[in-house]
């Protein structure tokens, strides 16, 4: 039974949707970190940090979801 580890970094490889969403995955980190590096946040990044926390969750459930296939399709063949 493969790793978690090694079935996402497979899907990192092959699979050009998990390849994007492990980027836009990325990309919601780095502007969260962004925010809260910042003293003050605003009433509009405090609505952007809950948008992009909640984004960055769709995106992590989705590739979750694509690992589980995959390693469900791996385990029937």
């Amino acid at each position: 039974m493969p790793m978690l580890r090694e079935v996402r970094e497979q899907l990192l490889k092959g699979d050009a949707e998990f390849r994007h969403l492990a980027e836009e995955h990325s990309q919601y980190e780095a502007q969260l970190e962004q925010l809260t590096k910042s003293p003050y946040l605003s009433a509009e990044d405090i609505l952007l940090e809950a948008r992009l926390k909640k984004q960055k969750l769709r995106v992590k459930d989705e590739m979750e979801r694509l690992v589980a296939q995959h390693t469900k399709s791996v385990h029937t063949h």
